[in-house]
């Protein structure tokens, strides 16, 4: 009888571990689809740009070129002032990231780690801003610039941008889970409150930092619409404007040339993620769990 029941038993759990492995295969598998469905559009992507006109776009497709044509990446580069481009987006970019991580951080830490009549309330509607459509600030921004006298300049890539409503309610969510008890020890030796947020909560909080500079670095290097407004000069573009001239210069789009520039004025956005993947993937897992 005894051995029945632990005959049972040993199935019940070869069962269950086969049950376990069935759903980890399952999940796998799933999570390798979405992967490769997400990476094919820049594996053709990479191979239009070594292919010969005649060749990208056969049917059957042919993901390794019966030919390479390196030129294509030279003529690409030559065809425009790329080097001007890359310049005014790297100043644009750098400078919102370092404005998101700079006004973001000082909002949240007063979000999340003090007290004041209204603060919930004033949060709530900050959040609120979240909801308003990016096109509806368009004509309201632009008449801004032009006030100012910004516009076809790097003030009017850079000021509309350089906060964050989202940016603020991550690093937010962050703060909250580090424990008071370490603002406290800090306040009693004397630190004021900037001394304790960018000596206590943003060292311990580099996760989410480094997952806010990855969205803003990322978002401000491929934004198109706004560039397009408030730049009248060709020195001023940025290197979406830039990709959309190349691609006027030739009339027929040469679609090797064209995936030839795409793929260069990707190689930055691909190395700030994985400069900061890991960083980014712990912030991602970690940010939200308090509310």
């Amino acid at each position: 009888m005894a051995a029945t029941v632990n005959q049972a038993a040993l199935a019940s759990r070869r069962r269950a571990a086969a049950g376990r492995l069935v759903n980890r295969a399952s999940i796998h598998g799933a999570i390798l689809f979405g992967a490769a469905f997400m990476v094919i559009p820049f594996l053709w992507m990479l191979g239009a740009s070594i292919k010969y006109p005649d060749e990208i776009f056969t049917y059957p497709p042919t993901w390794i070129p019966r030919s390479i044509r390196y030129q294509n990446w030279v003529e690409a580069w030559q065809a425009v002032n790329w080097s001007r481009y890359f310049l005014n987006s790297a100043v644009m970019a750098v400078s919102i990231t370092i404005g998101h991580l700079v006004l973001c951080s000082l909002a949240a830490y007063g979000f999340a780690r003090t007290k004041f009549p209204g603060r919930d309330a004033l949060f709530l509607s900050f959040l609120a801003t979240m909801m308003v459509p990016g096109q509806v600030l368009l004509i309201p921004q632009f008449i801004m610039m032009r006030w100012f006298g910004w516009v076809d300049s790097y003030w009017a890539l850079i000021v509309p941008s350089i906060g964050s409503a989202y940016g603020t309610f991550m690093l937010r969510q962050f703060f909250m889970q580090i424990p008071f008890e370490l603002e406290d020890a800090a306040r009693i030796d004397g630190c004021t409150r900037l001394q304790i947020l960018y000596r206590i909560i943003v060292p311990l909080s580099v996760p989410a930092m480094t997952t806010l500079a990855v969205f803003s670095f990322m978002g401000a290097w491929n934004a198109f619409v706004w560039p397009l407004i408030v730049t009248t000069s060709e020195p001023m573009f940025t290197v979406q404007l830039g990709l959309s001239t190349f691609r006027g210069a030739y009339g027929n789009v040469d679609w090797g040339r064209m995936m030839a520039a795409t793929c260069f004025i990707t190689l930055p956005v691909i190395g700030a993620f994985l400069v900061g993947q890991r960083q980014f993937i712990e912030g991602i897992t970690m940010t939200g769990m308090k509310g």
